[in-house]
Order: structure tokens, then sequence, then C-alpha cells
């Protein structure tokens, strides 16, 4: 896996995605939203599948996250979509930390959401 810091621990506040971007060893630039939801930390792309506008531009509920265009909800465990009018899921990404860094590995996404930049 191809880890890399993202972020620090101290800038993840609890029920406020963050934003971040991400670079693909092919240098290909990817955004991800960083949440800390039931405890755990996530890590997903930023983008909604159905309004095309950034996740982190929404809100965590208590059920996911938020896009804040059109009300599509995001498991972020999983990246299912919860309702309408989203229907695809939104990739997620392996992420850990290390001492106060974030590392997110956006090169093998959990469950196998795959986009082209």
């Amino acid at each position: 896996m191809t880890f890399q810091a993202v972020a620090t621990i101290d800038e993840i506040v609890d029920d406020l995605p963050l934003g971040v971007e991400a670079t693909a060893p092919d240098g290909t630039e990817w955004q991800i939203v960083l949440v800390r939801f039931d405890g755990e930390l996530y890590a997903l792309h930023d983008e909604c599948s159905h309004g095309h506008v950034r996740l982190s531009e929404g809100d965590l509920t208590a059920e996911g996250i938020e896009c804040h265009l059109h009300g599509s909800l995001f498991d972020p465990r999983t990246g299912a979509a919860l309702n309408l009018p989203a229907t695809q899921p939104v990739a997620t990404y392996p992420v850990k930390v290390d001492g106060t860094n974030v590392l997110v590995d956006v090169d093998h996404p959990l469950n196998n959401v795959t986009y082209e930049n």
C-alpha cells in the first residue's frame, strides 16, 4: 500500500468534514474528505456521486456525510449512497494514523469504486 500523509490529527474536528488532497504515484491529484464518524477516521472521495460537488462542503450527521447541494447521504464506512438523489457510492480509502499524521492510500479503494481524472 502507498500511504501518504494528508493531514494531522489536530486538523480533524468532530462533526466537521475536512477536505484534503492526495497524490497518486502517477502524479494524479485526488480530492479526499476525512471525517471522524462514530469515533473512527474515514477517508472518502470528496465528490458527490450525484451532484459532483465536494462532500467536504456538506455536513456530517448521525447517519453519514451529507451533500450540501441535494441532501444525498453517504455512509463514511462503506461509501454507500443512503438516499436519493444519489444512487452510486463514493470511493472509500484505507486510512491510518502514524504519530500525529493522518495517512491515506488512494491507490487501493476499499470498495472498488474507481475514478478517472
